[in-house]
């Protein structure tokens, strides 16, 4: 039986474990088309061995498989990477939906899980967002799950072979999430 960290009415949330390969790089190249230019999950079992292994050590960085509840399929994924404690207390979310799971709420879900655990069990006060400007719909996910545009970031990540501007989001611990699910 799987045990969830968190769980709403079609999502649950657990970790990664190195066992999810063979679903996840599926789901992956499935999603290929629909990632593009925006985000390179692992296609390889190898590749995501060391992406999950990372995932797993890294004290640094926490990854979330989101599941539907019903199935118990993935349907995505969201990564809360360099954490950081003390008088901080941030981490910056990276996400992703498969293609069999987008448009259906269930990111927006599974996203606002996330940040319940990470503010009440991670015991962070921030988290921060990265998209790049033309990537919409992360861009209405962020806007949806309650988090404030902040700024522009130019040349912010390396992503696909060059250096990519992107807009910064935040929500911090108090601030209302939005719970509607378009």
């Amino acid at each position: 039986m799987i045990e969830y960290l968190a769980e709403g009415p079609r999502v649950a949330v657990r970790p990664f474990r190195l066992d999810d390969a063979a679903e996840f790089t599926a789901r992956a190249r499935e999603s290929a088309d629909f990632h593009r230019p925006w985000l390179f999950p692992p296609q390889k079992d190898e590749d995501f061995t060391t992406y999950a292994r990372g995932l797993i050590a890294d004290k640094g960085r926490e990854g979330f498989l989101l599941c539907e509840r019903e199935s118990g399929e993935i349907a995505g994924f969201v990564n809360v990477n360099n954490i950081v404690h003390g008088g901080f207390r941030c981490g910056a979310l990276g996400y992703g939906a498969f293609v069999h799971a987008a448009g259906r709420g269930l990111m927006s879900e599974g996203l606002r899980l996330v940040v319940g655990h990470a503010f009440s069990v991670l015991g962070l006060h921030r988290l921060e967002i990265n998209v790049q400007p033309g990537n919409e719909p992360s861009i209405a996910l962020a806007r949806r799950c309650g988090f404030r545009y902040e700024g522009y970031s130019p040349d912010f990540l390396f992503v696909d072979g060059a250096w990519r501007d992107h807009e910064r989001w935040a929500l911090t611990h108090g601030m209302p999430l939005h719970a509607s699910a378009a």
